[in-house]
């Protein structure tokens, strides 16, 4: 695995730089991408307009009903299709990235996606992966590129109003990642300064929102913001903890440092209109708490590396 998270670093370096040596210019942004403090900046609840209203629990998702695929169901048609087409991250270490030595997208989020397709398929490799960013998660869903997004997507009122989602498997929180021989200690030693986060994404909102006024920087992917903190283009980089916990075993020289900021509800999302496929994809995770599968893929991925056990969420539904 060692081997893997160098080879990692290598190849996201050599992309975003275009070549070893050259200084990666990934953080100019226009002020639309940099969400405003207040009111209804551009980025606001991470997905760039205005905060919807209070949804309740917007962590209650609809109940499942079994694991049947009836004739015409959204199901039906992704069988017939043949595939599964899922949203997915390739450049996010143990949740969704490209293993170098074997070209495959692997990770967390992977393996949850996965488990969607066996459901359907009665085979976990009957799925297409389309990379997508941050910033286009709540479209691809919306315009029906893919059936399911499984991505570091934490559940919010803003986002319910454009897409559904699953009940949450992962929970976590927003920390703080910098280099080993800087002496910042929280997010509060960062006002005036830059943090790093990818663009559409509710971390970036965080840090425009607190208190000490750091400045927030936006990029692509998470793997951009590990480069620009190696070269010393940001002060840090602000994110869910097992997003800055991969970071940590690509580069031994970063350090999380700070509390949990927020916490994050991760859900799967999924088109607003398929509610079918809510309930299918409930009863999916379902079935991946009670026979173990969950459990497993978290000890491969998460467990070690975050120094903590953990077991999966307690689902949380509405009818």
């Amino acid at each position: 695995m060692k081997r893997v998270a160098l080879l990692l670093v290598a190849a996201f370096a050599l992309t975003a730089c275009g070549g070893p040596g050259r200084p990666v210019d990934l953080a100019v942004v226009t002020s639309a991408d940099r969400p405003e403090p207040e009111g209804s900046g551009p980025g606001q609840a991470g997905s760039g307009g205005t905060e919807a209203p209070d949804c309740g629990d917007p962590t209650a998702s609809l109940r499942p009903n079994g694991l049947g695929i009836p004739a015409g169901s959204t199901m039906a048609k992704i069988r017939e299709r043949g595939r599964l087409i899922a949203g997915v991250d390739q450049n996010t270490y143990l949740f969704g990235f490209r293993n170098p030595s074997t070209n495959k997208i692997e990770g967390f989020d992977i393996d949850m996606a996965k488990q969607v397709a066996k459901a359907i398929f009665n085979d976990e490799n009957k799925i297409q992966f389309k990379a997508i960013s941050s910033r286009d998660r709540e479209n691809v869903l919306a315009n029906g590129d893919v059936d399911i997004v499984v991505r570091t997507y934490t559940i919010n009122c803003e986002r319910l109003e454009k897409v559904a989602f699953s009940a949450v498997y992962y929970t976590t929180g927003q920390r703080v990642l910098v280099p080993k021989s800087s002496t910042i200690t929280r997010i509060d030693d960062l006002g005036g300064k830059k943090i790093c986060a990818s663009s559409g994404s509710t971390s970036l909102t965080q840090i425009a929102r607190h208190p000490a006024k750091p400045v927030p920087w936006s990029v692509v992917n998470w793997s951009d913001c590990l480069v620009l903190l190696q070269q010393g283009q940001v002060s840090a980089i602000s994110t869910d903890e097992p997003i800055l916990v991969g970071m940590a075993a690509q580069d031994p020289a970063v350090k999380i440092v700070g509390p949990k900021l927020t916490e994050e509800p991760y859900g799967i999302g999924i088109p607003k209109a398929n509610t079918d496929m809510v309930k299918f994809v409930n009863a999916v995770l379902e079935r991946s708490r009670g026979d173990g599968s969950w459990q497993q893929s978290y000890n491969r991925w998460i467990a070690d590396r975050l120094g903590e056990p953990a077991s999966p969420p307690t689902p949380k539904y509405r009818d």
